[in-house]
C-alpha cells in the first residue's frame, strides 16, 4: 500500500554538539525499515519527471520499485547501468535541486527522499561480502582518461562497462579527485570513495597515481603510445583570492589547500598527520558555497573555539545546499552575512585581525543576483587568526599549455562540443570542471558519461 504521509522520513544523524567535534559521518543512512517506508512514498509515475532532473538519467522510479519490494540488489543493478558513484551521489548530489525538484510528491508536501534512498542502496550493496563485479570482455580499444575525479571515473566506468580497454591517470597519491581531497570525512567517508574505485578496477579500469599529465608526459604522448582517444577531467583547482592587503599572511589558506591537508593528508590525526595546520582559535571563510560550508565546518572540528562565514550578500542567496547551511548553524558556526573583507592584518607574520565592511543589496548583476554594494562607515574588525579563501577556483592551465592545438575560454576552462565533450583536437575530450568552473560532482559524472558516449561512437565507426 501506498505511504502518502506528506513528509519524508527523517534522516538519523549524530547530534550537533556531538558530531562538530568529531569527523565521523554526520548522517547515518536509513535503516531497512525507514527504507522500506520511504519507497513507499513514490507514485511510479508513468512519465517520470524526476529522472529528467538526473544528469546521469537514472531509472529513478524503478529502482524504488525495487526497494519496495525488498530487492535491494535488483535496486542496485537498476542504479549501476546509469551511475558509475551511487554511495558518492547518495550523499553529495543537491537532490533537492534536480530529481527531488521534479518528483510529483513535492507539490503538496516533502518529495520522495530519492537521495537517501540511493546511498541506502548502495550501502547495503558494499556492505554485502564476496561481490565483484564482471570484467567485460575486451573490444580492443584503449582509452586514457586524465583526472580521477568525478567526470573522469564516470567516464572511465562508462566505457570499461563497454569492454574499452581504460587507464586513468591521477596527478595526486591516491585517485578520487575532489572526492578524497575536498569533500571533508563527515559527508563523505574516504573508505566509500575508495570501495566505489575499487569496483572500477574489478571492471578492468588501470588507474596510475602520481602521473602529473602536463610533466610527466603529455596528451601526445599518451596518444602516440596507442591510446586512441583521450578523456580530460582535471577539475579546477586552481584557487582565487581576492587580492586584498594581508592575503600573503601565515594563517591565509585557500580553501582548496585547507581541505587538501585536512582530507587527504588527514592533519585532523595529529598523531598520523602528513601536513600539520595551525592551531587556530578563531576563524573566518569568505565565501558562501558548499566548499565554504565543508571548510568552516572542518575548522570547528579541527578544534577552532569560533568560525564565521564572510558573505557579502543575504542568506537568502547562499548558493551552498540548504541542507549544509542547516547543518553548519546547527553546529555553531557564525554568518556574517552582507560582509566583504577588505584588509586582512598581521603581527609578527601571522594573522591577527580581518579589517569588514557592512554591504546592502542592490539591483541585480550579470550573474542574475542582486548586486553588494558598501555602506560607508561601517567597517569593523573581526578578531581571528586565520582565513580560509572560498570565493571560486579555475581549472590549472597545464594541460592547455602542454596540449597542442586546444582550445580554452578567458579564464581557462576548456572549450568542448556541447553534445560531445569534443575538445578542438582530434580524439581529446574533455568535461566536469574543467569545462565548465566550479560545479557539483553529479553533473561532472553526467558529463564525463556523456562524452564517454561520443568516444564510443566515435571509435566504432
Amino acid at each position: 500500500m501506498a505511504n502518502m504521509s506528506p513528509n519524508k522520513n527523517p534522516m538519523p544523524s549524530q547530534e550537533p554538539e556531538v558530531r562538530s567535534r568529531n569527523f565521523k559521518e554526520v548522517a547515518l543512512g536509513y535503516t531497512e525499515e525507514m527504507a522500506l517506508d520511504e519507497a513507499q512514498r513514490c507514485l511510479n509515475c508513468k512519465h517520470k519527471p524526476c529522472v529528467s532532473g538526473c544528469p546521469v538519467s537514472i531509472d529513478i522510479p524503478a529502482f524504488i520499485a525495487e526497494v519496495a519490494k525488498k530487492n535491494f540488489a535488483g535496486a542496485y543493478d537498476v542504479i549501476s547501468k546509469s551511475s558509475s558513484l551511487p554511495a558518492v551521489c547518495g550523499r553529495v548530489c543537491p537532490q533537492e535541486n534536480q530529481c527531488e525538484k521534479n518528483c510529483v510528491r513535492g507539490i503538496k508536501g516533502e518529495a520522495v527522499g530519492i537521495g537517501r534512498l540511493e546511498r541506502f542502496v548502495a550501502d547495503w550493496y558494499n556492505a554485502q561480502e564476496n561481490v565483484k563485479k564482471e570484467k567485460p570482455v575486451s573490444n580492443g580499444h584503449k582509452v586514457a582518461v586524465v583526472g580521477s575525479g568525478p567526470s573522469g571515473l564516470a567516464c572511465a566506468g562508462e566505457l570499461a562497462s563497454k569492454g574499452y580497454e581504460v587507464t586513468v591517470f591521477e596527478a595526486l597519491h591516491l585517485a578520487g579527485g575532489v572526492l578524497m581531497y575536498g569533500i571533508p570525512e563527515f559527508r563523505l567517508p574516504k573508505s566509500i570513495v575508495q570501495k566505489e574505485i575499487q569496483g572500477l578496477k574489478e571492471m578492468g579500469v588501470k588507474i596510475e597515481t602520481n602521473m602529473v599529465i602536463g610533466k610527466v608526459m603529455s596528451i601526445d604522448q599518451l596518444m602516440e603510445d596507442g591510446f586512441e582517444a583521450v578523456f580530460v577531467g582535471t577539475g579546477a583547482g586552481l584557487p582565487r583570492f581576492m587580492g586584498i592587503p594581508g592575503e600573503n599572511l601565515k594563517g591565509v589558506y585557500s580553501a582548496n589547500e585547507f581541505l587538501t591537508r585536512v582530507n587527504l593528508m588527514k592533519a585532523y590525526d595529529k598523531e598520523n598527520a602528513a601536513t600539520p595546520i595551525h592551531d587556530a582559535k578563531h576563524v573566518a571563510v569568505v565565501g558562501g558555497g558548499n566548499v565554504a560550508m565543508d571548510a568552516a565546518r572542518s575548522a570547528l572540528r579541527m578544534g577552532a573555539e569560533t568560525v564565521s562565514i564572510v558573505y557579502r550578500r543575504s542568506e537568502n542567496e547562499l548558493p551552498a545546499r540548504a541542507e549544509e547551511v542547516e547543518h553548519a548553524m546547527e553546529e555553531g558556526i557564525k554568518f556574517e552575512f552582507l560582509t566583504n573583507p577588505l584588509e586582512i592584518k598581521g603581527e609578527d607574520g601571522w594573522v591577527s585581525g580581518m579589517i569588514c565592511q557592512r554591504m546592502e543589496l542592490s539591483q541585480p548583476d550579470a550573474s542574475g543576483r542582486a548586486k553588494p554594494v558598501p555602506l560607508e562607515g561601517s567597517e569593523f574588525e573581526l578578531p581571528v587568526d586565520c582565513v580560509i579563501m572560498s570565493i571560486g577556483t579555475s581549472p590549472n592551465p597545464l594541460i592547455k599549455s602542454t596540449t597542442k592545438g586546444l582550445d580554452t575560454t578567458k579564464w581557462g576552462g576548456i572549450v568542448v562540443e556541447e553534445e560531445t565533450g569534443l575538445t578542438s583536437r582530434e580524439g581529446v575530450y574533455a568535461g566536469g570542471d574543467a569545462v565548465t568552473g566550479a560545479a557539483t560532482v553529479i553533473l561532472a559524472m553526467g558529463a564525463g558519461k556523456q562524452a564517454a558516449k561520443a568516444i564510443d561512437e566515435a571509435l566504432k565507426k
